[in-house]
């Protein structure tokens, strides 16, 4: 098979999650055991950190990528879904796995893989292990697709495990509870391994409290040693000022202005020691190639992992920290996270699509000055997707599409929905020719968002 059948063959004959929703979710991880068993237990040989959390968790993956990338060591990244290309998935250093090695993957097991039969995420879990294995990369940073516990992913022992947070997402699989959807998520602490958690939530930080002791696993939850504060936005980055605080307290260099006063100079000292006189050493500032909001939220979740993995040897000096964070899109392809696609109209595109990143969203539009505000939006139908509407203002004008997968809900499906929060709405299903409406209609002073779904953000024909 060349790489197009190849790739058909992939997404015709596999359960895939993101087309098909819950026939393709397994609640064990027995595929992935046995398809890594079949390939030399690939996951065995490559140092790892694992990634999981409701919301956060791909842009954290990518950030720690970027930084391990900036100090020069070997590193892979997996991730899902893809928005553009099935080889996004899997990169060594921001490269995508080529075509080639897709077509020899599936070349040399398929056989195996007709007779195993796995979901199309249990393989791809699989190939991406192979791949990391095979180039010997120095660490990879691994993504959890759902959940954690029963997640493809969870056959590492990684350096470190990293959770971003909790909120309410997949509840028909991970528990209609925020404690229930946290132990879900805590499945990824191992044996006496290293946990940072982002953010603290008082419903949940028992549930990690009490994993992370029956896995004598050293627990760190990093917004009680960072703090991060937006500062400006400019040329698609953002500029945050980061507090740290407790034993893990980083000395920054400053300057003594004419009258006296501490300023902060923006090269920052992340491992040294030195004795503080005044708060502003407290402080550092960074940029992070990253806009929206809730990136807040990521940072100190990325800075406390990086100083985890400090501890235990990894080489990672100050500039390799900031040039990563800096430069995270450059290195690392991440696209559809607060992303700008135009101006007059401002057009926006962000994947964010549960309860709390709609709520980031909602806030960070309310930074904007704009005419009128449009929205479109195409979601799935395997979610409660009522507090999502709720919370939108029906001040504002809509186009309903969906994106082209069996998951999607049909558009006039949510136009009916959204009838009932008074939400009026163009119904065009086609993703760019409802954009290309709101384009048309719009004046040069409105701003257009585009979300809804990861999958009607990978539509978008210009990202």
């Amino acid at each position: 098979m060349d790489y197009r059948e190849t790739l058909d063959y992939l997404f015709d004959s596999l359960p895939m999650f993101q087309r098909v929703g819950a026939s393709a979710f397994r609640k064990d991880l027995r595929s992935t055991i046995l398809l890594c068993d079949h390939l030399g237990n690939p996951e065995h040989k490559f140092k790892s950190i694992h990634v999981a959390g409701t919301n956060g968790k791909g842009s954290s993956s990518h950030s720690l990528a970027a930084i391990f990338q900036s100090a020069g060591y070997k590193t892979g990244l997996y991730t899902s879904p893809h928005l553009k290309s099935f080889t996004e998935r899997i990169r060594i250093n921001g490269l995508e796995i080529s075509p080639e090695l897709v077509v020899e993957f599936v070349a040399e097991n398929k056989s195996f893989l007709d007779e195993l039969k796995p979901s199309f995420f249990e393989m791809t879990v699989g190939m991406a292990f192979w791949h990391f294995a095979q180039q010997e990369v120095d660490i990879a940073i691994v993504e959890v697709g759902m959940g954690g516990n029963f997640d493809s992913t969870n056959i590492i022992n990684p350096e470190l495990s990293l959770i971003t947070n909790i909120g309410f997402d997949h509840v028909q699989f991970l528990g209609d509870t925020l404690p229930l959807i946290a132990g879900e998520k805590a499945g990824i602490i191992k044996e006496s391994v290293p946990v940072v958690i982002s953010e603290t939530h008082e419903e949940t930080s028992a549930v990690f409290i009490k994993k992370a002791k029956e896995m004598n696993a050293p627990l760190v939850f990093a917004d009680e040693n960072w703090k991060a504060y937006k500062e400006s936005e400019e040329e698609g980055k953002t500029s945050y000022t980061i507090q740290t605080s407790g034993e893990l307290k980083r000395s920054v260099k400053t300057q003594t202005t004419a009258d006296g006063d501490k300023t902060l100079d923006s090269e920052v000292s992340f491992n040294r020691s030195v004795e503080t006189q005044t708060a502003a050493h407290n402080f550092f500032n960074l940029t992070f190639g990253l806009n929206g909001n809730y990136q807040k939220y990521n940072l100190p979740g990325i800075l406390e992992s990086i100083a985890q993995m400090r501890k235990m040897g990894w080489n990672l000096p100050d500039e390799a920290v900031l040039e990563g964070l800096k430069n995270v899109t450059e290195l690392t392809g991440l696209k559809g996270r607060w992303q700008t696609l135009s101006s007059h109209p401002t057009v926006i595109c962000d994947t964010g699509h549960n309860e709390a990143g709609f709520r980031e969203i909602l806030s960070q539009l309310d930074t904007y000055t704009f005419s009128k505000l449009w929205f479109v939006l195409g979601m799935v139908q395997d979610k409660d997707i009522s507090k999502v509407l709720s919370m939108l203002p029906n001040s504002a004008n809509y186009v309903f599409c969906e994106a082209p997968l069996p998951r999607a809900l049909p558009a006039y499906q949510l136009a009916e929905k959204a009838r009932f929060f008074n939400l009026k709405s163009e119904i065009i299903p086609d993703i760019n020719e409802a954009l290309a409406f709101a384009r048309k209609n719009a004046g040069e002073d409105d701003l257009i968002f585009v979300g809804g779904s990861t999958f009607v953000v990978a539509e978008i024909e210009e990202l």
